[in-house]
């Protein structure tokens, strides 16, 4: 069913290596291959840039209709129904779809099947997705750090052998590192991520399954043992541009509160550096006009007024 993607990305993967043979690297090489393996998936998650801007702009709106649902919850706790259809209805009065918050995520699964697909088809000698023979032989019997790169852990020591590889203990150890390295990797990626979910959506219930599943990350190292070596290049490149990416965007568009102690910051920096400056003279305040005081003259009076008014 998915075949076209498969040929897609074997295509892209030969076009990249012939692009990297043309520069003069080895076409036999593991660096060959695997600096192929990088350049695909930076290739990959450059496409995918806008999609996690798009990820990150959602989740700014999910906090600010937080609060309201939250209130949507209180008030329909009982009725499941109800506060689902008014939830629906708040995300698309706001212009959210909380489905963009998972998108870069599904739709980078598919290509990692593809990959993992194209190099166990490398790793049994089929040419095809975009292989020919020769190439297909050459890739199998690419070495990463004397590892073949279509080799996985639980390969035997005959299909090692067999793949190029001069010491297969030596050739388990370096997949073995590799996969400490990939949870290594995908633990620092989902603590990065989940630490500004956490700021942003405080009251989330979803948070602490979320921890959970970051601190079970470690554990994906023991998939790793049955992937090939080219896959976990991917992958640890993969985690590797998340952190990147996540880092730069993160610091560009801050969280409310932090860009508001940014900006205390700034003004503190900015009044220290005033600290250091003598202060003009101020000009001596003109003196104002003193109003004049008029002093009234008592009025003449008649006789008869002095007199009580009597004649």
């Amino acid at each position: 069913m998915l075949d076209w993607l498969y040929n897609i990305i074997g295509h892209v993967l030969v076009w990249i290596h012939s692009g990297l043979t043309f520069v003069g690297l080895n076409p036999d090489s593991g660096w060959a291959w695997g600096l192929s393996i990088v350049l695909l998936t930076c290739l990959m998650r450059l496409l995918m840039v806008p999609l996690f801007v798009k990820q990150m702009n959602t989740q700014r709106k999910m906090q600010e209709v937080q609060p309201k649902i939250m209130k949507l919850r209180e008030r329909y706790k009982h009725d499941k129904e109800r506060l689902q259809k008014e939830s629906m209805k708040l995300y698309q009065e706001s212009g959210t779809n909380p489905i963009m918050g998972c998108l870069p995520l599904l739709l980078q699964m598919p290509v990692f099947f593809a990959l993992f697909s194209v190099l166990r088809s490398v790793a049994e000698g089929h040419a095809r997705y975009g292989f020919t023979e020769e190439l297909a032989n050459n890739a199998r019997e690419a070495m990463i750090f004397a590892a073949p790169i279509a080799a996985q852990f639980n390969t035997s020591e005959e299909d090692l052998l067999a793949l190029g590889a001069t010491d297969p203990i030596m050739a388990k150890i370096v997949i073995a590192i590799a996969c400490v390295v990939m949870g290594a990797t995908t633990f620092l990626t989902m603590r990065q991520s989940i630490k500004r979910s956490i700021a942003q959506q405080p009251d989330n219930p979803m948070m602490q399954t979320q921890k959970i599943m970051m601190y079970m990350a470690p554990a994906f190292g023991l998939f790793g043992l049955m992937m090939p070596i080219g896959v976990l290049v991917y992958w640890v490149t993969s985690n590797v541009w998340t952190m990147v990416q996540q880092h730069f965007l993160y610091r560009n568009q801050p969280l409310p509160g932090e860009a508001a102690d940014s900006d205390k910051g700034s003004a503190k920096g900015s009044n220290k550096g005033m600290l250091g400056r003598k202060k003009a003279p101020e000009p001596a305040p003109e003196p104002k006009e003193q109003p004049k005081i008029e002093r009234k003259q008592p009025k003449k009076q008649t006789r008869s007024k002095r007199s009580g008014g009597s004649k």
